[in-house]
């Protein structure tokens, strides 16, 4: 028997963590899904949005610090993997207790970001045509223009707290835990930017890879929850041993 762990789950740039609720029904009934909703979308709509980095990770820390009580797990992807970063750079800042791992996906390490990438562009067309290409959003979002208004609010948003990103982590010790990265072999991101994590840990490293862009996850869901599930398991009988 698989001793129970939260798994918080950062959304991408644009959504909500509506994303993650359909992974309640093919993950383990051990891992517990925690979808962690931003300010400004989804539930918390009628909330501004937090568009510095820094100030939404502290945000979070504060608020989810019920979930983060007994064994947990911090997943993100892309943006939401930043974030998740960001989380447990804090949560060992405070010596507050850290995750079981960090498990991030479609995210360069945050040594090999690229800040001139979130520089302008955030026009609605310009944001429509980073929608469409990194194929994420449904067909029915782009046909409304209603879904279309908030999503693109809500990019224009994150796009701010990625640019407001700093790497302080030079000179920094590692996070004494282990980190899984998962990436999707035509994402525009460099291989060699995602093993970069490596170097932000003192423990374990995995790189798991899988065929297809940037939403690979939701390409392949079957194949990454299984990949998920696995490296949690592996984690958590180290730690019972």
């Amino acid at each position: 028997m698989q001793a129970p762990l939260s798994l918080l789950c950062l959304p991408c740039a644009g959504a909500s963590a509506a994303m993650y609720l359909r992974w309640r029904r093919f993950l383990p009934p051990w891992i517990r899904v925690v979808p962690v909703e931003l300010p400004g979308r989804g539930a918390r709509m009628g909330e501004s949005f937090v568009e510095d980095f820094d100030a939404l990770v502290a945000r979070i820390c504060a608020e989810q610090g019920e979930a983060m009580r007994d064994d947990f797990a911090i997943f993100g992807h892309s943006m939401g993997g930043l974030l998740a970063h960001g989380l447990a750079r804090r949560l060992q800042a405070s010596r507050r207790p850290l995750p079981r791992a960090l498990l991030v996906s479609g995210c360069a390490a945050p040594s090999r970001r690229d800040p001139s990438r979130f520089e302008g562009g955030e026009d609605d067309a310009s944001l429509i045509a980073e929608l469409r290409k990194q194929g994420g959003t449904p067909e029915e979002v782009f046909a409304s223009d209603e879904l279309m208004r908030i999503t693109l609010d809500t990019l224009r948003a994150d796009r701010r707290v990625c640019r407001s990103h700093v790497d302080d982590t030079a000179g920094a010790s590692p996070l004494p835990l282990p980190i899984h990265a998962f990436a999707g072999r035509q994402d525009d991101i460099e291989a060699s930017a995602m093993a970069a994590w490596s170097k932000e840990t003192a423990s374990v490293f995995t790189l798991d890879w899988f065929d297809g862009g940037h939403f690979f996850l939701r390409q392949h869901e079957t194949g990454f929850l299984a990949a998920l599930a696995r490296r949690l398991s592996a984690q958590t009988h180290l730690h019972a041993h």
